[in-house]
């Protein structure tokens, strides 16, 4: 218990002496002058294209299965040799029922083949919202894709399709 009271006593004398020593008794005033000079970030989406498109293939979606399905699709490059998938602004189709797949087909039918990789489709993305949409490819589409259909898996059913032309 004595030992205690020691190290106590014996740590605050420590800290009173570091105050006190630290203070600024000489009333010295030192002026800092800061130049702050502000620049702008520009964040470049590589998600978009860069400059216009250049539209290589293009059609008209034709709704299925009851929805509202509708749009001008085009496919493209961009300035900079960039491939893409472009939904026009006036692309509609059904969002209330879950995840619907961007398909590239070799057919207006959507023909799953998973034991054998399926040969006759290639997944690019998921409809997010209508609208204007891009996505981004990773090299040209073979030319064996001559259509895009948009499949709902919640359903199993194909929403629409577009032949590529």
């Amino acid at each position: 218990m004595k030992n205690r009271k020691f190290t106590l006593v014996l740590l605050a004398s420590v800290m009173t002496t570091f105050f006190i020593s630290c203070s600024d008794d000489d009333g010295e005033v030192v002026t800092v002058t800061e130049t702050v000079v502000e620049t702008e970030t520009v964040e470049v989406d590589s998600s978009l294209p860069v400059g216009d498109l250049m539209v290589t293939l293009s059609g008209n979606l034709v709704a299925e299965s009851g929805t509202p399905t509708q749009g001008l699709v085009e496919v493209g490059i961009d300035a900079d040799d960039a491939n893409f998938v472009r939904f026009a602004d006036d692309f509609t189709t059904e969002l209330g029922t879950g995840t619907v797949g961007i398909f590239l087909s070799t057919s207006e039918v959507f023909t799953a083949d998973p034991a054998n990789g399926n040969p006759d489709l290639m997944l690019i993305g998921n409809v997010a919202d209508n609208g204007e949409m891009f996505i981004k490819l990773d090299a040209a589409p073979d030319a064996k894709y001559t259509h895009i259909i948009l499949w709902c898996a919640t359903a199993n059913i194909p929403f629409g399709n577009v032949a590529l032309n």
